[in-house]
Formats: C-alpha cells, sequence, structure tokens
C-alpha cells in the first residue's frame, strides 16, 4: 500500500509520528511535507494529498493540521476526495467500511499521538463494504460530477 502524507505546521509532528509508524511497517511513504513547524497555509496540503491520490501516486492519503478539520474541508474541494476527520478508531472503520474514505484526517493538537496511530492502522487495514454502500458513494461521486439528486 501507498500512503500520501500531508500537513501543515499544526500538523508537522504528528505527521513524522505517522510517517516513521508506517515505514516501520513497511508501507510506502509519499511525504509532500510541511518539513517544520514554521507557518504554512494548510490548504496547500490538504490539496497535496488528494491531487496525488488522484493522480495514482498514493492509494490513501493522511492529513494533519491543528484540528484536522480545514485541512478536510481542503482536500475535499477536489473532486473524487472523500476526507474524514476521525478521533476515535470507530469513525475511521466505518469512513471506510461504508463511506470508503480516501483521506484520514487528524489534528496535531487535539489527538494524542498514540491514539492517532490507532486511527491510522484502523483507516488504512479497513477495506470498503460496497452492495448498500457503493451506491451511496456513488450518489456523491454524481453530484461531483454535475448530476443532480
Amino acid at each position: 500500500m501507498r500512503v500520501v502524507l500531508g500537513a501543515d505546521h499544526g500538523g508537522y509532528e504528528l505527521k513524522e509520528a505517522i510517517r516513521t509508524h508506517l515505514e516501520t511497517q513497511g508501507l510506502e511513504v509519499l511525504d509532500l511535507g510541511t518539513n517544520s513547524t514554521d507557518s504554512v497555509d494548510y490548504p496547500k496540503y490538504g490539496f497535496a494529498v488528494g491531487n496525488a491520490i488522484l493522480k495514482g501516486e498514493a492509494d490513501l492519503g493522511i492529513a494533519v493540521c491543528g484540528t484536522g478539520l480545514g485541512i478536510s474541508i481542503a482536500a475535499n474541494k477536489i473532486s473524487g476526495i472523500r476526507a474524514v476527520v476521525c478521533t476515535e478508531t470507530f469513525s475511521a472503520r466505518m469512513a471506510r467500511e461504508h463511506n470508503n474514505a480516501n483521506v484520514l484526517t487528524l489534528g496535531g493538537r487535539v489527538t494524542g499521538v498514540g491514539l492517532a496511530l490507532d486511527i491510522v492502522d484502523i483507516f488504512l487495514k479497513t477495506e470498503f463494504a460496497g452492495g448498500r454502500h457503493a451506491r451511496r458513494v456513488n450518489l456523491i461521486s454524481d453530484l461531483e460530477c454535475g448530476g443532480k439528486i
């Protein structure tokens, strides 16, 4: 599995912990930065993570800002990206299983490293269930392509 990472300054330290964790598991990691705690604009990193997935450079993405909220909003502006903020493991499992989420966002200032790594592991290991859930995800995709509900 190939995972793309991106973070702003508020998520930099958590991103680094996640990167190390994933590399220890032998996963291929594409780290798009940022590479310090110097102030940067979170939308650029949300867009970069989403675009890397659409280009086929990664299978799933993880984006981190201070709360996970802003970077999620930014990533969700990319058609085909389904970014979700998760603060516990049940939501991470359901986001993949029911919503086929392809970007996990986390808050470096609100989620501790231990919990964040558990959330990451669940998100990456859970498969999309398909079935009735595929129909619902397709409704979202259709709307992104100009369809109507």
